[in-house]
């Protein structure tokens, strides 16, 4: 296709958008197989599981630098082959993953499929750019993807390793890889760059949109606490799974992503309710919704409905605030699309980054009942900045 100028009102088809919202699910996927086969992995290489639960953070921090150094490039050179690039490189990484004999090599992949998978998130911008004034709509569609790639994951994950071998994930997911390089090579539009300074300047650049935008501010830290909380959550929630009273194997721990799923089925419509002005009553709603899912597990960890509840309460909560947020923040400056979900995004992963971490020192210094009153503190601190931001938002009318 022809390069689209950015005053272009071409819009993407309902077909290249959904496609777009699949390979970045693919993308983004990658970072959080190992979750529910973590038990496994560890075997293989004889280690615990809380040390092995590090590749799950190794792959956040990963991605959050790879938001902080190549994701700006969107806004400088041609998205399309820049994440072509970011998918080749992406599909060699897992090819080679399986070969790997020692656990530092795991966590150097780990670091590496982070770094790679954040073609997710030069898709995003793209989509944004493109959508006209069904930005929240699409971005909703998209950011849905994504969700439901980091969901699909667990499931995917657990049940091909407790058929075949952990291994065999990745592997498969080197084809998923293939099969998204071909989706964007033919079917994606290539958009000219609207960003002429030198690499240093883009940079810098990004930085400065946090100058620019406290609106920015607010919502990178509230995402990045929101996203800390569902990292948390999902990582240690393995470890809760395979003791007693659930002594769960990796397939059925695996199943607790579908549930999610259906929290993220949401997002594509809290993206459109957005685009009608409602994101600040939804973010308040969204993270009562939250807070309520931490107290439930923080209370009553040993009942199955009470997981069941927090799963579909924690995921709708952490989605509808991120979708909100995404939609909001893309409406700041359309020409610094990437930079500005530069910001957004590294904040949000590196939250996530930091949530993994804290939750696997809580879950050896005090097993779920540290970890569940992690969750409560960090769901309070959500809540309370959403009632500021109500508050602020009413003062200023």
């Amino acid at each position: 296709m022809s390069d689209i100028s950015l005053n272009s009102e071409s819009q993407l088809s309902k077909f290249q958008v959904l496609g777009m919202a699949v390979v970045a699910g693919i993308c983004v996927s990658n970072i959080y197989y190992a979750q529910p086969i973590l038990h496994q992995i560890a075997e293989t290489f004889k280690v615990s599981e809380s040390k092995m639960g590090i590749m799950v953070g190794l792959g956040q921090v990963g991605y959050g630098a790879g938001l902080l150094t190549l994701v700006p490039l969107g806004d400088k050179v041609n998205r399309k082959k820049l994440i072509l690039i970011l998918l080749a490189i992406l599909f060699c990484i897992l090819a080679g993953i399986g070969i790997v004999s020692n656990y530092y090599f795991i966590f150097l992949f780990s670091l590496l499929l982070g770094l790679t998978a954040v073609a997710a998130q030069v898709i995003l911008p793209m989509a944004a750019e493109l959508s006209g004034n069904e930005k929240g709509k699409n971005v909703g569609i998209i950011f849905t993807g994504i969700l439901v790639g980091i969901l699909m994951a667990r499931v995917f994950s657990g049940y091909i390793a407790e058929w075949s071998n952990w291994k065999m994930v990745y592997y498969i997911s080197a084809g998923f890889t293939i099969l998204s390089l071909a989706f964007v090579y033919f079917k994606l539009p290539s958009v000219k760059p609207n960003f002429s300074d030198s690499y240093f300047k883009l940079i810098s650049s990004s930085f400065y949109q946090l100058k620019r935008f406290p609106q920015l501010r607010l919502l990178a830290l509230m995402g990045g606490i929101a996203f800390s909380i569902f990292c948390s959550f999902w990582t240690t929630l393995t470890f809760l799974l395979v003791e007693k009273p659930y002594q769960y194997s990796s397939d059925t721990i695996g199943l607790f992503g579908m549930l999610g799923i259906a929290g993220a089925l949401v997002a594509p419509m809290i993206g459109k309710a957005s685009d009608k002005g409602g994101s600040g009553k939804t973010q308040l709603i969204a993270s009562i919704i939250l807070l309520a899912g931490s107290v439930i597990i923080f209370l009553f960890p040993n009942y199955l409905i009470s997981i069941i509840l927090a799963v579909i309460f924690i995921d709708v909560g952490v989605q509808s605030i991120q979708v909100t947020n995404v939609a909001l923040i893309y409406r700041l400056d359309q020409k610094a699309n990437s930079r500005i979900n530069t910001i957004y995004m590294t904040s949000y992963f590196a939250g996530g980054a930091i949530g993994t971490f804290i939750g696997l020192k809580c879950w050896e210094l005090g097993g779920w009942h540290y970890v569940g009153l992690q969750l409560v503190i960090f769901s309070l601190i959500v809540f309370l900045m959403n009632i500021f931001k109500t508050f602020k938002s009413k003062s200023n009318q």
